[in-house]
Protein backbone atom coordinates (compact mmCIF):
# COMPACT_ATOMS: atom_id res chain seq x y z
CA UNK A 1 0.00 0.00 0.00
CA UNK A 2 1.28 3.43 -0.89
CA UNK A 3 2.25 5.92 1.76
CA UNK A 4 0.13 9.04 2.03
CA UNK A 5 0.76 12.22 3.96
CA UNK A 6 -2.13 13.99 5.68
CA UNK A 7 -1.98 17.66 6.60
CA UNK A 8 -4.17 20.34 8.13
CA UNK A 9 -4.34 23.60 6.13
CA UNK A 10 -1.79 22.37 3.61
CA UNK A 11 -1.50 24.84 0.70
CA UNK A 12 -3.76 23.72 -2.15
CA UNK A 13 -4.13 25.42 -5.52
CA UNK A 14 -7.37 25.85 -7.41
CA UNK A 15 -5.86 23.80 -10.25
CA UNK A 16 -5.17 20.90 -7.86
CA UNK A 17 -8.76 21.02 -6.60
CA UNK A 18 -10.10 21.08 -10.16
CA UNK A 19 -7.94 18.08 -11.04
CA UNK A 20 -9.17 16.17 -7.97
CA UNK A 21 -12.82 16.88 -8.81
CA UNK A 22 -12.25 15.87 -12.44
CA UNK A 23 -10.51 12.63 -11.37
CA UNK A 24 -13.78 11.01 -10.37
CA UNK A 25 -16.03 12.45 -13.03
CA UNK A 26 -16.98 15.76 -11.42
CA UNK A 27 -17.22 19.08 -13.20
CA UNK A 28 -14.88 21.56 -11.51
CA UNK A 29 -15.82 25.22 -11.21
CA UNK A 30 -12.76 27.39 -11.99
CA UNK A 31 -11.87 29.66 -9.07
CA UNK A 32 -14.07 27.74 -6.62
CA UNK A 33 -11.35 26.91 -4.10
CA UNK A 34 -9.76 30.36 -4.26
CA UNK A 35 -13.16 31.87 -3.47
CA UNK A 36 -14.18 29.72 -0.51
CA UNK A 37 -10.92 28.93 1.27
CA UNK A 38 -11.09 32.12 3.39
CA UNK A 39 -14.42 30.96 4.88
CA UNK A 40 -12.97 27.72 6.21
CA UNK A 41 -11.83 26.80 9.68
CA UNK A 42 -9.40 24.59 7.79
CA UNK A 43 -9.11 21.61 5.49
CA UNK A 44 -7.30 18.32 5.35
CA UNK A 45 -5.29 17.13 2.38
CA UNK A 46 -3.94 13.70 1.52
CA UNK A 47 -0.99 13.50 -0.86
CA UNK A 48 0.80 10.56 -2.37
CA UNK A 49 4.57 10.15 -2.40
CA UNK A 50 4.84 12.30 -5.53
CA UNK A 51 2.91 15.14 -3.86
CA UNK A 52 -0.27 14.66 -5.90
CA UNK A 53 -3.47 15.64 -4.11
CA UNK A 54 -5.38 12.36 -3.62
CA UNK A 55 -7.82 13.32 -0.85
CA UNK A 56 -9.46 16.38 0.64
CA UNK A 57 -12.13 17.60 3.04
CA UNK A 58 -13.09 21.19 3.88
CA UNK A 59 -14.21 22.26 7.37
CA UNK A 60 -16.43 25.33 7.28
CA UNK A 61 -17.70 26.83 10.52
CA UNK A 62 -19.90 29.45 12.12
CA UNK A 63 -17.03 30.94 14.14
CA UNK A 64 -18.20 29.18 17.28
CA UNK A 65 -19.63 25.81 18.24
CA UNK A 66 -20.62 24.44 14.82
CA UNK A 67 -18.36 23.10 12.10
CA UNK A 68 -19.45 21.57 8.81
CA UNK A 69 -17.73 18.97 6.63
CA UNK A 70 -17.92 19.85 2.97
CA UNK A 71 -16.51 18.47 -0.25
CA UNK A 72 -14.99 15.22 0.97
CA UNK A 73 -13.11 13.92 -2.06
CA UNK A 74 -10.79 11.06 -2.92
CA UNK A 75 -9.06 10.79 -6.30
CA UNK A 76 -10.90 8.25 -8.44
CA UNK A 77 -7.86 5.98 -8.77
CA UNK A 78 -7.28 6.00 -4.99
CA UNK A 79 -10.74 5.23 -3.62
CA UNK A 80 -11.37 2.40 -1.12
CA UNK A 81 -7.92 2.72 0.48
CA UNK A 82 -9.00 4.53 3.66
CA UNK A 83 -8.00 8.00 2.46
CA UNK A 84 -11.48 9.50 2.84
CA UNK A 85 -11.82 8.09 6.35
CA UNK A 86 -8.38 9.42 7.30
CA UNK A 87 -9.06 12.98 6.09
CA UNK A 88 -12.40 13.04 7.94
CA UNK A 89 -10.81 11.75 11.16
CA UNK A 90 -8.13 14.44 11.02
CA UNK A 91 -10.82 17.07 10.34
CA UNK A 92 -12.70 15.88 13.45
CA UNK A 93 -9.56 16.26 15.59
CA UNK A 94 -8.88 19.79 14.35
CA UNK A 95 -12.50 20.93 14.69
CA UNK A 96 -12.48 19.65 18.28
CA UNK A 97 -9.13 21.35 18.98
CA UNK A 98 -10.57 24.63 17.66
CA UNK A 99 -13.30 24.45 20.31
CA UNK A 100 -16.17 23.38 18.08
CA UNK A 101 -18.86 21.41 19.88
CA UNK A 102 -20.61 19.94 16.85
CA UNK A 103 -19.48 18.68 13.45
CA UNK A 104 -22.24 18.43 10.85
CA UNK A 105 -22.24 16.64 7.51
CA UNK A 106 -24.86 16.03 4.87
CA UNK A 107 -24.60 13.51 2.08
CA UNK A 108 -26.48 11.41 -0.45
CA UNK A 109 -27.95 8.16 0.95
CA UNK A 110 -25.40 5.91 -0.77
CA UNK A 111 -22.64 7.48 1.37
CA UNK A 112 -24.36 6.60 4.66
CA UNK A 113 -22.16 3.57 5.28
CA UNK A 114 -19.05 5.72 4.89
CA UNK A 115 -20.16 8.55 7.20
CA UNK A 116 -22.09 6.46 9.76
CA UNK A 117 -19.91 3.36 9.67
CA UNK A 118 -16.33 4.34 8.86
CA UNK A 119 -16.37 7.91 10.21
CA UNK A 120 -18.59 7.58 13.29
CA UNK A 121 -21.30 10.14 12.52
CA UNK A 122 -24.74 9.54 13.99
CA UNK A 123 -28.06 10.03 12.22
CA UNK A 124 -29.98 13.15 13.18
CA UNK A 125 -33.01 14.98 11.96
CA UNK A 126 -32.30 18.05 9.90
CA UNK A 127 -34.11 20.43 7.63
CA UNK A 128 -33.31 21.62 4.15
CA UNK A 129 -34.66 24.24 1.78
CA UNK A 130 -33.63 24.06 -1.87
CA UNK A 131 -32.87 27.65 -2.80
CA UNK A 132 -32.46 27.09 -6.51
CA UNK A 133 -35.14 25.00 -8.24
CA UNK A 134 -33.08 24.64 -11.41
CA UNK A 135 -31.69 21.20 -12.06
CA UNK A 136 -32.35 18.05 -10.07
Amino acid sequence: MADFSYRWRDPVTDDEMSDLVRSHGGEPVPGWWNGIRRHSLGWVTARDGAGTLVGFVNVAWDGGAHAFLLDTKTRGTHQHRGIGTAVVRLAVLHARAAGCEWLHVDFVPELGQFYFGACGFRPTEAGLIRLNDQGS
